[in-house]
Parts: structure tokens; sequence; C-alpha cells
């Protein structure tokens, strides 16, 4: 066995042999694939092997159409055959907000210039004749679309990285890793160690336990997956079109003149591993006929020609699922050289192809080269990995595989694993909450629950107006407690901070400054606020549950300064205080005369609130006048209740999330992960103006952001958009047209009460920035589940974003 390789891969699925092949492409061939037991045997060989491109998000649909265009060509290029077939895929409705569901998918689909069409219901029944029609109220059709031979698949991808030089070893398992500090250096199997700089889970249900030998957060775990397969029957044409009965929570094709029936059912079967035997490889799991019935009088009602169709088998094989449905990408957080691919969510061979690409670019740029902030390994913490939230989280996260995505939904176990000091407090005030980055959040504040989910304005849309108007015209108070905070201190804490932010963070103790972390490229890896402390501690804040990745970011570029970077995160609570009436509300709390120790916007200062001890910033994320409190948690409540008792005089009210959120879009405030990622600079943001080329250290990222000033625009860019429809509802990921052409895609959207509208904030590609009326010379509309409605935009050029 080599004992050296620059790049190991472990596991031989399709998500290793794909991250493989790439690599090979960009010139990394000294890679050494290692498998425990044969290529493709753990759950790649037993996949449906439908290559679907309808995305409910832009980044999974790119994804999905590198993988399909990889397998069209994979034959051609290699001699080896792969079973591609271009079938295309039929989506169908049966409930009008499925068909908003799929039609919004279709037009992500053509932003990607891919061939995607609505249908009627009697031209999908004539794409599909054994299709019971009557309840089918619409359907797109995805001519393009496709299916694959999988274990073909995986042997074409081998052959071609093994004539690259990719080595590759069968029934050689992974036992242990190596490191050296915070890198990775080793591999070890039971053959020995390989030396190494980079390595790549991609072991499918294994990754969790792989990861974990380096000390590694993978937080996945395994579900039994079923489906059915049928003896041939009469009318089953060869290579129909992939079915998607999404609402019956099926997808069906032909396979050898049969049927194959599969689905993610509503009561799904958690497999902890430690029920698989150590040598599973090409097994499959017991049939359970009693399980699937509800499934099968689905596929009854859809196809009734089943009925009397004879059964092959009940194919029931394992598939790893995440905690939010998304799979993971990219690399730890928690060990420089140690990447992830894994979690596939039952669509490994959908997006293993193009998720390969991205993984092995990742590797060779150092970094992201699209958005992955769907799939982003570093979305994650370690709390998230326990046995127990997976346990309770994963089945869940199956029975929604085919859910409608309505904007509201909220997972309903694994709750309450992150709660801020003042949880109680806030619950007592009527909040009823969301989750966001593992912390409960209050998102609006009332009596009732969230009533039924749709895509139209929520049940407590009236609770949310009434919170944003407080805000305009008196004062609410907000409990930032999840925002990440982090404390550099040491005596080269400024030398260290000037490097890695793009603004000017060479202040004087209690200065505040705004700024972003850029990569390589001039992307935005964090966006956040550095306050002074004194002369050799900074404080950091940044979004909820982003610490770890903006620790890890710090800890990658550390050069040997004398700094050091400590997570305090759950040592301070964050109290927000904001409306015109702000300052009045934090003078009547304050002990000391507040009024002559104002904080100024981007200041800071120490006040006492009763017996604590609280530091002021002049900050608010809502566009309004405001600050936020930072409060020792031990303190939180008491304080709270301070602001809370002066602000009665005003009529303070707490504000939640979606309030919030409509605030800081009215006021064109940005959310890193929506508005901005690695792949958006700060020149496409409209953020230019808080990056300092000329201090006297250069930053990262610099030269890239340089570039992107002289070429104005070449990226796209951030713009404004307001609604014309009162009624009209977006919710964030609908597409811009220009006339009917896709030229952009919304990133972030509300109700603005002020407005009376809805406003947003969205993605232009290059060339279609700047004020255009509706009407004018360019006619610009938002596609709102296929409704087009006429929206005026302007180009951004914010305050000040702040971490949500």
């Amino acid at each position: 066995m080599q004992e050296q390789a620059q790049v190991v891969v472990i596991g031989g699925g399709i998500m290793g042999c794909s991250t493989a092949y790439h690599l090979a492409r960009l010139g990394v061939t000294d890679v050494l694939l290692l498998e425990r037991s044969k290529l493709s045997s753990g759950t790649t060989w037993h996949s449906a092997a439908q290559v679907r491109r309808l995305r409910s998000s832009a980044s999974l649909t790119k994804i999905a159409d590198n993988s399909a265009k990889l397998y069209a060509r994979l034959e051609s290029e290699t001699g080896q055959a792969t079973g591609w077939s271009r079938t295309g895929s039929l989506s169908v409705a049966t409930h009008p907000d499925r068909l908003v569901h799929i039609r919004r998918q279709a037009a992500l689909a053509e932003l990607f210039g891919l061939n995607v069409e609505t249908v009627r219901a009697d031209a999908a029944a004539e794409l599909w004749p054994l299709m019971r029609r009557d309840d089918i109220i619409g359907a797109v059709w995805s001519p393009d679309d496709g299916r694959v031979n999988p274990s073909d698949t995986v042997a074409a991808l081998t052959k071609a990285a093994r004539a690259m030089g990719v080595r590759i070893c069968e029934d050689r398992p992974v036992t242990g890793f190596r490191r050296n500090r915070r890198r990775l250096c080793g591999v070890e199997t039971p053959q020995g160690v390989v030396r190494c700089q980079t390595a790549v889970v991609c072991a499918g249900i294994w990754s969790r336990e792989i990861a974990a030998l380096a000390g590694v957060p993978a937080p996945l775990a395994a579900c039994e997956h079923f489906y059915l397969l049928t003896a041939p029957m009469d009318g089953v044409a060869s290579h129909l079109p992939t079915l998607s009965d999404h609402d019956g929570r099926l997808y069906i094709r032909d396979e050898v003149g049969g049927l194959l029936v599969g689905c993610f059912e509503a009561d799904p079967k958690l497999l902890p591993l430690e029920n698989l035997p150590p040598d599973f490889s090409f097994d499959l799991l017991n049939e359970d006929w009693d399980h699937f019935a509800p499934i099968m009088a689905n596929a009854i009602h859809r196809i009734p020609a089943l009925e009397t169709a004879g059964a092959r088998m009940l194919l029931n094989g394992p598939e790893s699922f995440t905690p939010d449905g998304g799979f993971i990408l990219g690399e730890s957080p928690f060990l420089e050289g140690l990447h992830l691919g894994c979690g596939m969510n039952s669509v490994g061979m959908a997006s293993g192809g193009g998720a390969g690409m991205a993984l092995a670019e990742w590797i060779v740029a150092g970094g992201p080269t699209m958005d992955v902030s769907d799939f982003d390994a570093r979305r994650f913490a370690p709390l998230h990995n326990t046995l127990s939230l997976l346990h309770a989280r994963i089945p869940e996260t199956l029975a929604d595989h085919y859910a409608v995505a309505y904007p509201h939904r909220r997972p309903q176990t694994a709750r309450g694993i992150r709660r801020s000091p003042l949880h109680n407090r806030l619950a007592a005030l009527g909040a009823q909450w969301g989750q966001h980055g593992g912390w409960e959040r209050a998102e609006w504040f009332g009596p009732g629950d969230r009533g039924e989910p749709g895509f139209g304005r929520p049940q407590w849309h009236g609770r949310m107006v009434s919170e944003y108007t407080a805000a305009l015209d008196r004062a609410v108070v907000i409990d930032h407690s999840g925002f990440g905070k982090l404390l550099v201190q040491g005596p080269d804490a400024e030398t260290f901070l000037q490097r890695i932010a793009a603004n000017d963070v060479a202040l004087r103790p209690g200065g505040v400054a705004y700024t972003q972390f850029l990569n390589g490229r001039g992307g935005i890896e964090s966006d956040l606020t550095v306050h002074r402390l004194d002369r050799n501690r900074f404080l950091l804040v940044t979004g909820s549950g982003r610490e770890a990745r903006d620790a890890a970011w710090l800890a990658r570029h550390h050069r040997g300064e004398e700094a050091t970077v400590t997570d305090v995160t759950s040592a301070w609570a964050v109290i927000g205080i904001a409306g015109p009436e702000a300052a009045k509300v934090l003078g009547l709390a304050a002990e000391s005369d507040f009024a002559a120790t104002a904080t100024a916007r981007f200041r800071s200062s120490e006040i006492r609130i009763g017996a604590a001890s609280v530091r002021v910033a002049g900050l608010s994320y809502t566009g309004l006048p405001g600050y936020e409190l930072y409060v020792p948690a031990a303190s939180a409540t008491a304080v709270l209740d301070a602001v809370v008792r002066a602000g009665r005089t005003f009529d303070i009210r707490p504000l939640g999330t979606a309030a919030l959120d409509a605030l800081r879009i009215d006021a064109g405030f940005l959310a890193w992960g929506r508005d901005m990622t690695p792949a958006t600079g700060p020149f496409e943001a409209g953020l230019e103006r808080f990056v300092r080329t000329g201090k006297p250290v250069e930053f990262i990222g610099r030269d890239a952001f340089v570039g992107a000033c002289r070429n104005p625009g070449a990226m796209g860019e951030l713009a404004r958009v307001t609604v014309d429809d009162p009624d009209a509802y977006p919710i964030g990921g609908e597409v811009v047209r220009l006339g009917t052409r896709p030229v952009g895609l919304v990133t972030s959207a509300a109700f603005s009460p002020r407005h009376g509208r809805a406003v947003a904030l969205a993605h232009l590609q290059p060339g279609h920035g700047g004020r255009v009326a509706p009407g004018g010379d360019g006619d610009f509309r938002i596609d709102i589940g296929g409704m087009r409605h006429p929206v005026e935009l302007t180009r951004l050029r914010p305050g000040i974003s702040r971490p949500t």
C-alpha cells in the first residue's frame, strides 16, 4: 500500500468516486481512494438512480444539473456504459400548494437555462398513460432529466480516474487519523499509515463514525428506505419518465418491464448502525410489507394497474439523512485538511456527480467555488452531532423529504437544545418559537399557534405588523443572545485582525467596526462587527450558530501572532433596544446618567443597569435608532426586566424575528448566507465602502476585491425590490424576470407595513442593475409560483447589515 498521497478519499460510492474523478480532472492525480469493502457496496448500488433537476434552491439545482451533464458524457469519455437514459421527469400536483411548489422549482430550473414546461393534467396523462389523472391539477415536465445504472456509473468514474493516475484500494478500511494540532497529517489503516495533507470522508451511512475517529462531527443517521419492484406489467413502456407524485409520497419509474415504486413515508424506521453486521456489504434489510402498506395504497390510487401486478421484491436498504435535509459538503471547521462529502439524504446519485465536482473544486481552490450555503459542512456545530438529537430528528427529515417547501415550516423534533438566558421571560410574554443555528428564537409574540401552513400571509401576520409598527413609532426590545461571540486577545490581536478583516479595525477602545472576512477570491466568508474593548482585547460578534465556523477561519489564518481566540457565546446575552424612544428607555433603565454617556453609532461604553455592568453599543439591525446591550448571562433576566419596566412609559413591545426581518429588508440590511455568501463579494453586495484597501496591513482577499472594483457588475449585484401588487407575498427564492427572461433571484423577502406591500432583496445577473421603472426600458417582474407581478428595482446601497 502507498505510504503517501496528496489526497485520500474514503469511500467507494458515488460521492467518493465522483470526488476522486473530479480531483484528477483538475490536475490532482496523486489521489488514493480507500474502500472498506467493494466499490458501490454500501448504499450506492441499490439506488433508484433517478436524476431529477427540479430542486427548491439555486445551489441544489446547479448541483443536480452538473450531475446530469456528467452522466450524459461519461460513456463517450470512458467507453464504459453508465446506463444513462434521457427519459425526462414528470412532477404532478394534486393540491394547489404543491402546484406552487413545483412551479417555483421550474422557475429556478429556467434561471439555469434548463428545459422545463408547465403542463395540464391531460398532457401529463399522455406522458404517463397508466397514471390516474382525475385528481391532478397540474404538472411540470422536464424532458432532459434521466436515470443511470449506479454500479456502472461508479465503474465509469473509476475507470477514468485510474487512467488519470488515481489509485483505488478495495477491502481497505480506515481505522483512524493522524493530526498535527489542528492539521490532518495522515490516515490510519490496518496496513499502515498513509501520510497526506487532505482526506475526504465519503463513507455514506458510516461517515459519522469515520469522522468521529478524527474528532470531527458529521451529523447524520440512517433510516430504512423502501421501494417495490414489480413483475412485468401490461402497458409499461420502456423509458417512461420518472413520475414524482410527492403528494402521495411516491416516485415511480419503469424497471425491466415492470415498475419501481419508491417512497418517503410519514412514519420512517430509524436504523441504528449497531443493528447492522460489521461486514454489511451489498446487503439489504428485511422486507416489511405492513410498514409499506399505506404507501402501497397511495401507489395503487395513482397507478390502478398495480392492484393486480405481481411483486418481485420489496427492497429495503439503508440511507443516511441529516438534521436539516441538506447534505454535508466541504472542509470541517474542526480539523484542517479533513473534508466531508456525505449525508446525501437519498439523492446521492442525483447530486453525487455535481457534489463531487463542487467538493473537488473546494479542495483545489482552498474554498468553495460556488454558493454552498444549503450544504456547507460548517453550518453544523458539535451539538447537532449527538445521537439523541439525531435519532429524534432524522426520521422527521425523511418524512419531510417530499414536503411542500412552506416558508414558515419548522421542525417539531429535537427542539430546545439551545436556549437564551431570556427564554423563560420571553415565553411569558407570548413568544412563539422557531429554531436558527440550534437556538430557539422568538419569531413573533402572541397567543395561538402557527395555523395551517401555506404560501400566503400567515395567521400571525397581524402580530408581526403590530410589532413592526411599535418599532417604527415607539420602542421594541429584541433578544439577540444567539449571536456568536468570539474574544480575541493578546499583544498582537490588532495586527492579527487587521490581516483578516476587510475594514480597518485599528480603533480606539470603545470603537466598533462593521466588516467582512473575505476569502482569496474576494467572497464574503463572514459578516460581523468588531468591538475594541481595550488595547489588547476585541469582541467579534457574528451570526447565530456561526461562532465555530468563524473561529476556524481565524485559526486557519493564524500566522504565529500572540493572539488567542475564545468562544464566549454562552457567557453573554445580547438585548437589543430599537425605535425612536430607545434612548429614553435606556436612560430610564440605567443607574448612571445615560444622557451624559450616550453611545453614538459604532461606539460602545460601559453602563450599569441595576447590579449589572453592561456594555452598550450604538448598533441596531432594524434600520432604526437603537442599541445592543452585552450582558453577563447570569444578569440577563434582571437587565431585561429593568428595560421592560423602563419601557412601560413608551408601551415597549418585544420584537420577533419575523418583524425584524421585515425591518432589516426595508432598511437594505443584508443577511449572511442569504443575501451574501462566499460566492458574493462586497462590491456585488453594495458594501464596498466598508472595505479599506489603503490600511497599512494587506488583508485576505484585497487583490480580488480591487479587481472586482475595476470591473463593476461583472458578477452581478444586489438590488432592492418593491412589489407593485399589495397582495403578492414573496418568501425568498423567487425568480426575477425581465420580460419573460429570468435574470435574477430573490434572496430575502418580507411584507413591509411601512410600504403596505412586499419588499425584497434580489441578486441580479450582470447587466441588469440600476434603477428601472416597471413598464419603462426594462419590464421587471417577480415570478411567485407562476404568477408574474411587476416590481420596481433600485440598486442596493445598504447601511450596515447585521448577523442574524
